[in-house]
């Protein structure tokens, strides 16, 4: 009996390895012969990167995310956020992003504080309400300023994933069973090393 149990266990294992391994391989080829592996990874912010408590009080981190973020940086891989955010607030996305910020830390209640250093100027906000997602619009501006870079797209919807892929970014639904919560960094890096074809 522990023996089967013992082979279920490693047939799921093989089964999941050979999914994310399809995820990222698999992931529509872009034709852009400027595209290099330097992968950019962008994520979408509530309820993928953070939290916020049922009665919209506290803001933190989501399980995992901190070291993430960290296992990223440590590796020198770029992270950008998507994010939907009222086109009300300013005129540029640096004036959307420090509203953004305000706002976040005005609730957080986290132990770290989110990293926005880490994001730099790769915060994108709707300028527009047309803009919002899923409408492909912010995804097409992150991938004309990722130099050509392999881009790729993680969120909590199923929406999300298929609007960022239908415009060429790697995408991952985090968060689903049976599965990392985040799409695992050493696959990250291998996309870093895969070329698309001139």
């Amino acid at each position: 009996m522990k023996r089967s149990a013992s082979k279920g266990r490693v047939r799921a294992g093989i089964a999941l390895s050979a999914a994310l391994v399809s995820t990222v391989l698999c992931a529509p080829a872009v034709a852009d012969a400027r595209e290099q592996g330097c992968p950019v990874v962008y994520f979408d912010l509530g309820e993928t990167l953070v939290h916020t408590s049922e009665d919209g009080g506290a803001t933190s981190y989501r399980a995992g995310a901190a070291s993430y973020l960290r296992a990223l940086r440590e590796r020198h891989i770029p992270v950008g956020l998507i994010t939907n955010v009222p086109s009300a607030w300013g005129a540029t996305d640096a004036e959307r992003a420090a509203r953004l910020k305000r706002e976040v830390d005005a609730t957080w209640r986290g132990s770290v504080p989110f990293a926005w250093k880490d994001f730099g100027d790769r915060i994108l906000t709707p300028r527009t309400e047309a803009e919002r997602k899923p409408a492909p619009a912010l995804w097409q501006r992150a991938k004309a300023g990722s130099d050509g870079c392999r881009v790729v797209y993680e969120a909590e919807t199923a929406e999300e994933v298929r609007a960022a892929s239908a415009v060429g970014f790697v995408p991952y639904q985090v968060g689903r069973p049976h599965r990392p919560v985040f799409l695992p960094v050493g696959l990250v890096e291998l996309l870093g090393a895969r070329h698309s074809p001139a």
